[in-house]
């Protein structure tokens, strides 16, 4: 009886302590939307700006080849999908398009801009293409 008595009374315990209400918890939220102020919104906004400078100057047939990668320290990496529109895009640039990109991003910070080869997407030039994250 005893034995069953303390097998009692320790349930019991154990029921009241694990059943005992937590404190609130601390929300994430305002550390989330602080970050994102911070951290994205703003690059974001630079690269808008230089997204819609990049699409009204390069001629649609060469925008549509290209996707801009990042944008660091002043410097815009453009990748673009075939060798035969990269250098077509490069001599554009060394023909006054880049000097034009500098001028009208000069408030976003562009200072160069960096062309590589490689794909964004999968599939062909066609309507299948897809976007890929590798």
């Amino acid at each position: 009886m005893d034995d069953e008595n303390g097998k009692l009374q320790d349930l019991s315990r154990l029921q009241r302590v694990k059943s005992s209400p937590s404190g609130p918890l601390p929300t994430l939220g305002p550390d989330m939307l602080s970050f994102f102020k911070h951290s994205v919104e703003k690059k974001q906004t630079k690269l808008q700006q230089i997204a819609q400078c990049w699409t009204q100057l390069v001629p649609p047939t060469l925008c549509d080849h290209t996707a801009l990668e990042s944008f660091h320290s002043g410097t815009l990496k453009v990748i673009v999908d075939s060798s035969s529109h990269l250098y077509e895009l490069k001599h554009l640039l060394l023909a006054g398009l880049e000097k034009q990109l500098l001028l009208a991003c000069k408030k976003s910070g562009l200072r160069k801009i960096s062309l590589k080869p490689g794909r964004w997407y999968t599939g062909g030039d066609g309507d299948d293409r897809r976007i890929s994250f590798d």
